[in-house]
């Protein structure tokens, strides 16, 4: 009886640990990655509609998302293509796990991305466009201004709290949620 008991208790704290260990996993928020991991994850070019674009990993960032997969953004160099390229591919997005961008869910993929802006002096949003690899619109959305944002940078993504990140374009913003 006693050696029931025990081995009762010990699969109970047993499945209490794993229980927490889960709970833990699960209340991990946004991380951004920088060193040896970014570095091995930014590629050097992105293919997109038979182009190898080269990526900008001066504008590139790489993000653990809350469920513990990586989110790889990163600005494509398009000097030399025409106007229409570079406003349809202005950036590229690798995704290992679901995300939420634009209120839609995307699954693992690759994807370009690309923004029209307003007149320069507009307080107006920008529309943001996400293409899988083929160049069909997989999603389009406001990319809301904040002109608030003390420094804009091409590629930046910011943090908010630990179910957001924001990924800015200049000053305009998009945001990512798990």
């Amino acid at each position: 009886m006693r050696n029931r008991l025990t081995i009762s208790s010990f699969m109970l704290v047993l499945i209490a640990f794993a229980a927490g260990a889960q709970w833990a996993h699960a209340q991990k928020g946004f991380e951004v990655v920088t060193g040896k991991s970014f570095d091995r994850a930014v590629p050097k070019d992105f293919y997109l509609e038979g182009e190898a674009i080269p990526t900008e990993k001066r504008n590139a960032a790489l993000l653990t998302v809350p469920s513990g997969h990586r989110l790889v953004v990163a600005l494509l160099d398009t000097a030399g293509y025409s106007s229409q390229v570079q406003e349809k591919y202005m950036g590229m997005l690798i995704n290992e796990g679901p995300v939420v961008i634009c209120g839609k869910q995307l699954g693992v993929g690759s994807f370009g991305m690309g923004m029209k802006m307003p007149p320069a002096e507009s307080d107006a949003d920008a529309d943001f466009f996400l293409y899988n690899q083929a160049g069909q619109k997989v999603c389009q959305c406001a990319a809301k201004k904040d002109k608030e944002l003390k420094h804009p940078v091409p590629l930046q993504v910011v943090l908010k709290g630990e179910k957001t990140a924001i990924l800015y374009l200049g000053r305009y913003g998009v945001e990512i949620k798990p």
